[in-house]
């Protein structure tokens, strides 16, 4: 094969390559590890379980006593105030989220957290997560197809 032929050869290839990556970077998903299912399904248990203010389970929770609850589990100690919790651990990006990472919500970008939920998924179907909500209890929510949560996420933490 002459120069040309190999050149040629050799871009055809790689752009066939490209062609197989995904589009948008953000949606590839990633299997979830072990732990990361034993947490989300350890969280799933509690799914239906009451609100109250301050209350950390098993049968009725808070925001931070339920994600303070389910990493007590794993042996992880989280403060129970959602505040607290965002000092946890380290600091992640939405594309880094995964199973089992906690998101910290605010009114307003400089305003205070005043709400934590556990991660369920992230992926190209939304932001789903698991929470104590004051007016549900512990329900899971798509966080991007909600009109009142999906305005209010700032910040990711990893704690485990």
């Amino acid at each position: 094969m002459n120069r040309i032929s190999v050149f040629l050869l050799s871009l055809f290839l790689l752009s066939s390559c490209a062609a197989l990556q995904p589009a948008d970077r953000q949606a590839t998903v990633k299997a979830p590890t072990k732990e990361e299912k034993e947490i989300v399904a350890f969280a799933k248990r509690y799914k239906g379980a009451g609100y109250k203010y301050g209350a950390s389970g098993p049968k009725k929770f808070d925001c931070s006593g339920f994600t303070s609850y389910v990493y007590r589990h794993f042996d992880v100690e989280l403060p129970h105030q959602s505040g607290m919790q965002e000092k946890a651990g380290r600091k992640i990006s939405r594309q880094e989220a995964r199973a089992g990472d906690l998101v910290f919500f605010r009114k307003s970008k400089g305003g205070k957290v005043f709400h934590v939920a556990l991660i369920v998924s992230n992926d190209r179907n939304g932001l789903v997560v698991i929470h104590a909500t004051s007016s549900r209890g512990v329900v899971i929510d798509n966080i991007d197809q909600n009109s009142y949560w999906k305005n209010k996420y700032m910040t990711f933490r990893r704690v485990r």
